[in-house]
């Protein structure tokens, strides 16, 4: 494919199926946008679902500023069972029964697990140990341990409690969750801690992310979809769904434009913010510095 730029500018909610990579999602896109220029913003696992943000062309410089701090989550966490992933796609390392837990002792678990936290990410994980991702050293049969780090999980609520007997023979109880946490949180760390704290052991069985910041499952299409009509969220739209917006005067405009860092009105947000032309033209992306406005992106 040549990398010539022809696709349009913008935000492309995916509706991810499981089995892909995130990657994987971005290189159907590169062919449907007809361009190299494609990227992708809050990686999910193969196996979870739901809402991957996709930029297209000059969007992609969006991606690294997107405040996609606040991300919702609805997931089956299996107790009774430990796996290698702390999720489905690795093999028990541990059973034992989970099918009388004594009362409250779930609701106590989740409680526990809610607030501010200091998570230690699953080893199986993109996270890179000394300029090496962790899975791979975990597959090379390396014992890896991360330090915890501050996650904040704000809402984690229990739906449905199942208990059912697992392939092995052993008792199991599934979990229907929904989760609201920070970036960098993995919910299948929440299963393995809430399983450890119980003392049975979890893993995580199902994920499906259903918003990310702004962008939620009702704005999101499937691949197929997609495949029949690309729908792309123009570059404007998506900067004023996820930033601050700042409306300037046609002079404001054309020295913003050029890189001027010209003066910022009292009362602009701190990071990012969307700067929008007389005519609604997306402009740029400034943050306040010293008070003026500092370029982080010209898009005009």
């Amino acid at each position: 494919m040549s990398g010539k730029s022809t696709g349009p500018d913008g935000l492309v909610l995916v509706d991810k199926p499981a089995g892909l990579t995130s990657h994987d999602v971005v290189g159907r896109l590169r062919r449907l946008a007809r361009t190299r220029r494609v990227g992708h913003a809050g990686t999910l696992d193969p196996m979870a679902t739901g809402v991957l943000v996709v930029g297209v062309e000059k969007a992609t410089r969006l991606l690294g500023h997107l405040a996609l701090t606040d991300k919702e989550y609805r997931a089956t966490i299996r107790l009774g069972q430990t796996t290698v992933t702390d999720d489905a796609e690795g093999d028990v390392t541990a059973a034992a029964d989970a099918g009388d837990l004594p009362p409250g002792a779930v609701d106590a678990g989740i409680a526990g697990l809610t607030g501010d936290l200091l998570q230690v990410p699953s080893a199986v994980s993109a996270i890179k140990v000394a300029g090496k991702r962790s899975y791979k050293r975990v597959l090379d049969g390396e014992d890896v341990e991360l330090p915890a780090r501050p996650v904040t999980v704000s809402t984690f609520v229990l739906h449905d409690v199942r208990t059912t007997t697992a392939g092995d023979g052993t008792r199991v109880t599934d979990l229907d969750v929904t989760v609201v946490c920070s970036s960098g949180t993995y919910i299948r760390a929440l299963a393995r801690d809430l399983g450890a704290e119980l003392g049975v052991g979890g893993h995580l069985t199902a994920l499906r992310r259903t918003r990310v910041g702004p962008y939620g499952l009702d704005g999101a299409r499937t691949l197929a979809q997609l495949e029949e009509r690309l729908e792309v969220l123009p570059i404007g739209a998506a900067a004023a769904a996820a930033f601050p917006r700042w409306d300037v005067d046609a002079e404001q405009a054309r020295l913003l434009s050029h890189g001027v860092r010209v003066t910022v009105p009292a009362g602009l947000a701190e990071g990012p913010n969307a700067v929008f032309g007389p005519d609604g033209r997306f402009l740029a992306l400034v943050e306040p510095a010293g008070g003026r406005a500092k370029a982080l992106a010209v898009f005009a």
